[in-house]
């Protein structure tokens, strides 16, 4: 019964570790009011690399050896160790699957930072078409937060591409 007190201390630390991670990960970013577009695929690739991290650890035999310690001896803990194990997983596969969606954008905010105005144009229908499949496929970016982050990101990198063309020109 010590061990399992002993145990159950242990999860009980890192419960309140990982709400804590999963806490400060869904508040609001603050960012730079011209912030390009690029930012948001750094934005979720740095998340998943931390969410990656975490369920690698979580996975370990280390964990695993604790966590079935404390199913034989019937923990109460582990209700909310399931609840924050299935949290991480659906937050890793968030990530990951943003970054994969957010890389088909990649390849126009490259044209969209250093083209002219009137060549920056030419990209405009096909980076639209490309941000309605993610909005139409993607099981986590459909939403109008992610969706009026992104437009708003694309904007600012196509007022800045204008700024920089007209003092240079």
């Amino acid at each position: 019964a010590e061990v399992t007190e002993k145990l159950e201390e242990v999860v009980k630390i890192w419960i309140k570790q990982i709400r804590q991670v999963l806490v400060e990960s869904e508040q609001m970013r603050r960012e730079a009011d011209d912030i390009g577009p690029s930012a948001e695929l750094e934005h979720w690739k740095t998340r998943m690399s931390s969410f990656n991290s975490l369920l690698e650890e979580i996975k370990s035999a280390r964990v695993k050896k604790i966590i079935s310690i404390l199913q034989a001896a019937r923990s109460k803990t582990l209700k909310q160790w399931k609840e924050l194990d299935g949290n991480i997983t659906i937050a890793a596969n968030e990530a990951k699957d943003n970054v994969r969606y957010l890389y088909t954008l990649d390849n126009f905010f490259g044209p969209l930072s250093k083209a002219s105005p009137v060549t920056m144009m030419e990209h405009v229908p096909s980076l639209m078409n490309t941000i309605c499949m993610i909005y139409c496929t993607s099981p986590y970016y459909n939403t109008s937060e992610r969706m009026t982050s992104l437009l708003l990101k694309i904007t600012n990198q196509m007022i800045n591409t204008c700024k920089t063309y007209l003092c240079e020109g």
